[in-house]
């Protein structure tokens, strides 16, 4: 990640969960759809921990240390890194997850490469992303108001991420879709594909080797 915004505004991150918990919460039932219920996973860029605490994920890699000890506050083992450069051996893991970092990165590709080599075979990635051509991201990029956070973003379209996931070795992709609002008055459930919803989550798996 390059000049990570995160770190001055570790409490006011935190609290957005809180604030928005429909939205929240339907990326979560999202997000629930690919997530193991067993095995041992990783969350990389974990943040605080909001998503790897509900998904029962207790290790997880964050380059901003104040966010990391807000996420170590809810019991994850965070260690400081980068997406980039994982600090695991080969085959550490039974799946990953990545959520609303892939506009972050300095090199996405990179990451997913990261990402296959520290899985073991048969695992997956789940990618949680903000659509570039969703409505969400679309107000982010037109509005001055985007905030020290999105501001800096580079938003992916669902074809771009699967591109970089295959070029890292992954196969077998599926989309899962939410926030067909931008606002929802309760908590959405989702939906196969992408091109309807702001929130993409996708699933890529490492093949048996």
């Amino acid at each position: 990640m390059t000049k990570n915004p995160f770190n001055d505004i570790a409490e006011e991150y935190d609290a957005w969960f809180e604030e928005h918990s429909v939205l929240y919460r339907s990326e979560l039932e999202a997000l629930k759809t690919f997530i193991p219920r067993e095995g041992k996973g990783l969350d990389i860029g974990t943040g605080t921990g909001r998503f790897a605490d509900e998904l029962g994920i207790t290790t997880g890699i964050e380059p901003a240390p104040n966010m990391a000890d807000l996420a170590r506050k809810k019991g994850i083992q965070v260690q400081i890194a980068r997406a980039e450069e994982l600090p695991f051996a080969d085959e550490s893991f039974d799946f990953a997850m990545m959520v609303t970092i892939d506009c972050f990165l300095d090199n996405l590709e990179a990451a997913c490469r990261e990402a296959h080599r520290v899985l073991k075979p048969g695992g997956r990635l789940v990618i949680g992303m903000l659509d570039k051509n969703g409505a969400i991201a679309r107000h982010y990029r037109n509005t001055k108001e985007s905030g020290i956070i999105y501001s800096r973003a580079t938003f992916h379209t669902p074809d771009q991420t699967a591109a970089h996931l295959r070029k890292a070795g992954f196969s077998d992709i599926e989309f899962r879709q939410t926030l067909f609002s931008p606002e929802p008055e309760q908590v959405e459930q989702p939906k196969p594909g992408y091109g309807e919803g702001s929130f993409v989550v996708i699933k890529a798996s490492k093949h048996n080797e």
